[in-house]
């Protein structure tokens, strides 16, 4: 059977739909999370497995705070370290966040990013502002944790009971200054698995997912809105992290 002019034109478009999802992939594949280094915090930048140079990067992080499990503001303060940039915080501190603001990124017909807007690349076939956020349970909660103050972008478990292992569900509810996002999409783990395994949100912002790792586990959910100064940027992307542990089993 001959395709139809009208399934061909329906083919033809989501060819294009999808063409333009996978060219925006490697801009949304760079995160922020917490993670150990050396029995300390450290927050990474980096995509997958592979960390960046996050002290050079430093003065992009706009806003950092500590929280302790009453939800009360503790101090936190992030240090270069060589290579590492990483996290003071006393030990009662229960969830670290940052942001970063990764500015404008376009990318001209030749596949080259440039960080700059489209006054300057006026023909980039993907133009945009970044932001990167970061939220670390640094202690697990009981159960469902309280959205972060202030925080835009955030990844928020919302399960009655938080998973003690892995393999266990979690669920968790994305939101958008305080907002639920519905068809926000949700990876099971940025680091372990980048850009595989997902889910998207309900219009609740819910999603569930499978605990991935025994060790470390870094969720991402990215969003996209309208761009923050139209003519600069064609779109605002957000891409958030939630990031925890288990520890090894005793020797």
């Amino acid at each position: 059977m001959k395709p139809t002019a009208t399934l061909l034109r329906r083919c033809t478009l989501l060819a294009a739909v999808a063409a333009t999802l996978c060219s925006a992939l490697p801009a949304a594949a760079h995160e922020i999370w917490f993670a150990q280094r050396s029995n300390k915090i450290a927050l990474i930048y980096g995509a997958g497995a592979h960390d960046l140079d996050m002290v050079k990067r430093l003065p992009k992080i706009v806003a950092s705070q500590g929280l302790d499990a009453a939800g009360s503001p503790v101090p936190v303060e992030l240090k270069p370290a060589e290579s590492l940039v990483l996290v003071e915080a006393p030990a009662e501190t229960a969830v670290l966040t940052a942001v970063m603001d990764n500015g404008l990124w376009s990318k001209s017909p030749d596949g080259k990013f440039h960080n700059k807007g489209l006054d300057e690349v006026p023909d980039a076939t993907i133009s945009g502002r970044y932001y990167k956020y970061a939220t670390f349970l640094r202690k697990h909660p009981a159960g469902a944790l309280a959205p972060v103050p202030g925080l835009k972008f955030q990844i928020v478990p919302v399960g009655k009971a938080f998973p003690r292992k892995m393999g266990e569900t979690l669920t968790v509810q994305v939101l958008h200054q305080g907002k639920p996002v519905h068809k926000a999409r949700v990876f099971q783990d940025g680091v372990t698995d980048p850009g595989g395994a997902h889910v998207f949100t309900g219009k609740d912002g819910r999603a569930t997912i499978k605990v991935r790792n025994a060790g470390l586990n870094v969720l991402v959910a990215d969003h996209q809105t309208g761009p923050e100064v139209p003519g600069q940027t064609r779109m605002t992307e957000h891409v958030a992290t939630l990031s925890f542990m288990y520890d090894p089993p005793p020797e």
